[in-house]
Formats: C-alpha cells, structure tokens, sequence
C-alpha cells in the first residue's frame, strides 16, 4: 500500500482534508481591530457537508488501493468536490466585507484537489501496467508468444 506514490499523495490530501475540519476560514476585524471573530469552516453548513463528502471519498480512495479503478474513479470524484469548495470559497472571498480577512487554509482545497488528480494519473498508469503484462502472459500462455 505505501509502497507506490499515488498513495502517499492521497495520504497528503486526505490530511489536508482533515486539518480543513480544524482550521479557520475566515476572520473579521471589528472597529480600532479590538474585536476579532473567527469563521471555522465547519460554522457553515454547506462547507461542513462538502468536507464531509470530500473527506469520506479521500478515506474511500486511500483505502481501496486493491481495486485501482474504483481508487481512480474515487479520487477523481474528491478532487471535483474539493474544487467546488474552492469555487465556493472564491465567491465568498469576493463578495466579503471590507474587515474580513481570509486565511491561508482558504488554498487548501485546491492544494488537494491537484494531490488528488496527480495520484489519479499514477494509479491510471498502474492499471495499464499490469494490464499490458497480464495480456502479454496470456499470449505466453497459449502460445502464441
């Protein structure tokens, strides 16, 4: 499992996924900047059940390494939700308040999105590995080699 690098790139996203649960998204500065309030992503619905999605199918393709396809199709699949965050994200920021500031985690979705399709063309490439040598075994096999 931890041997090839499509796993350690899923294994990267899936921590950024999880450290999106714990971070803050946001925070405004109140007037003369004595009050600061803090924005997690998880204080809003629909980001909260986007990292829900997005860190069930991180979880999902971590762990079937064994059916390549699936992981493929799975990692895909969380990288677009992980973009569509994103976007959600971009149009918050663009429509915010003057005193709101956004953090640095408001990049991570996309940091993992990228890990996730990365990891998709490396396990893409896995598959037509060992399908290109068992169609080259089966042609040993019967003897036409």
């Amino acid at each position: 499992m931890w041997q090839r690098i499509q796993t350690l790139y899923l294994a990267v996203a899936t921590a950024l996924v999880a450290a999106l649960f714990f971070s803050v998204k946001s925070f405004s500065v109140g007037p003369g900047g004595s009050h600061v309030d803090e924005v997690k992503y998880i204080a809003f619905i629909p980001y909260l059940i986007l990292l829900i999605v997005a860190g069930a199918l991180q979880l999902i393709s971590l762990l079937t390494f064994n059916v390549r396809v699936f992981q493929m199709r799975t990692a895909v699949l969380a990288g677009l939700v992980l973009l569509g965050l994103q976007g959600w994200l971009v149009f918050d920021y663009l429509t915010a308040a003057d005193g709101v500031v956004f953090k640095w985690t408001a990049v991570l979705p996309v940091v993992a999105a990228i890990l996730d399709f990365i990891a998709a063309r490396h396990i893409l490439r896995d598959q037509l590995l060992v399908e290109s040598i068992s169609r080259l075994r089966s042609r040993k096999k019967n003897g036409k080699f």
